[in-house]
């Protein structure tokens, strides 16, 4: 069982440990939605995700024979630099098999903190497989990333410091993969406030834990497809299960596109970096059906390479009509391609790139093709280009957009 003496043992082992991340307001989400919205900033923690609370409380309960073995998880890359943290501070080995999708910046952390990396399988589930197989064939000492209490535990210490930041808080967002860090956020704080509300949410591609909670035992997806690799889990821990079930009030499902504008928001909002499966509870804010309430949203992690940080920035860029394409025929002759340019200008876009292909049409005399990459304040500024393009007598189209900073 998760106890309220487990929780207090955790908490005290963490003391000095990790970093005490305080509640964020946030002005602009608390505007949007009508609540008092508050951000757990687990992204700001040592290693860059809660995952170092569980993985060293964990390893802290393990005989001295056990940890001799040497350790072996496997991760999506936040618990994997969490064993790997906790095994130098305390002087064992650690091999961590990762998946072979994730990302780059996870993947050089994990092993400059000393561990030992097998990227192996494109899932969670395929890299926890190889795990077992190495605890069988080198007896090594397992850390399970979520399906333990004593992991679970360890995560649910975040709980102890939204209350203490917001003693009246009302509602909980917090993320679920496997289930550990909802399972361990959850019980303790409905022992802390049982008339709290504490919500989980999940990607759509990866919902697990909902369709488990639906079927009243967990379930394994067929398969799972999400940006949100931390939490891309195609069967939820059983262990951990009971306590979703009993603490943990609903589940929100989130699309993939969601979490491309949250990721835009909190970079614009609140200049913070924040990960694919930490922006779940920033996507979920504006599926909250209550007004007025203090909401406290669970930033998982932070961990990112640059490259998905750029894809993430374009992509909500365009989603927001922010950065679009437009294709237009003009006639072959002097004078076309500043004449469009003129109109943009005159609409206050912003030209990033042009592509002019005069090989469209065998007849060249009867026109060549423009492309018009340019940056707009929103759907509507970009409308009126477009509008002033066709009374222009030109016939805009939008297309894709593409990497417009190639």
């Amino acid at each position: 069982m998760m106890t309220l003496e487990d929780f207090k043992a955790a908490r005290s082992v963490l003391a000095g440990v990790i970093n005490h991340t305080d509640l964020v307001h946030s002005a602009a989400f608390s505007k949007a939605t009508g609540n008092n919205v508050y951000l757990k900033p687990e992204n700001m923690q040592v290693t860059g995700a809660y995952k170092i609370r569980g993985a060293y409380y964990k390893i802290s309960t393990l005989t001295e024979e056990q940890k001799a073995h040497g350790l072996v998880t496997a991760s999506a890359g936040n618990h994997a630099q969490g064993v790997a943290y906790a095994a130098r501070h305390a002087g064992v080995s650690a091999t961590i098999v990762m998946p072979t999708t994730t990302p780059l910046v996870k993947v050089n952390n994990t092993k400059d903190l000393g561990a030992k990396v097998i990227l192996h399988g494109e899932t969670f589930d395929d890299a926890a497989q190889k795990a077992g197989e190495l605890v069988e064939e080198q007896g090594l000492t397992y850390i399970p990333p979520f399906n333990d209490l004593d992991v679970a535990t360890g995560q649910g210490t975040i709980a102890y410091e939204i209350f203490q930041s917001l003693p009246d808080v009302d509602v909980i967002l917090v993320p679920i993969g496997g289930g550990g860090l909802a399972a361990g956020v959850a019980t303790l704080a409905k022992l802390l406030k049982p008339q709290v509300t504490v919500l989980g949410v999940e990607p759509t591609g990866a919902a697990s834990m909902k369709a488990s909670i639906e079927a009243g035992h967990v379930v394994t997806l067929p398969k799972v497809e999400t940006i949100a690799d931390g939490v891309a889990v195609k069967t939820p821990g059983d262990l951990v299960f009971p306590y979703i079930q009993k603490n943990v009030d609903d589940i929100l499902t989130i699309d993939d596109r969601e979490l491309v504008d949250a990721f835009l928001d909190m970079m614009e909002k609140h200049k913070m970096i924040v990960e694919n499966s930490g922006l779940l509870p920033i996507a979920a804010l504006s599926h909250l059906d209550c007004r007025g309430k203090n909401v406290a949203a669970v930033l998982s992690g932070g961990n990112m390479d640059v490259i998905t940080v750029a894809s993430l920035v374009q992509h909500g860029l365009i989603n927001r009509g922010r950065v679009f394409t437009f294709s237009v025929q003009l006639p072959d002759r002097p004078g076309e391609l500043l004449r469009v340019a003129g109109i943009v200008a005159r609409e206050n876009g912003n030209i990033i790139k042009l592509e002019h292909n005069q090989f469209v049409n065998i007849n060249r005399q009867s026109g060549v093709e423009l492309r018009v990459t340019l940056e707009a304040f929103g759907h509507s500024h970009k409308a009126s280009i477009l509008q002033a393009m066709r009374e222009a007598g030109y016939d805009a189209r939008e297309v894709g957009t593409g990497d417009f900073y190639s």
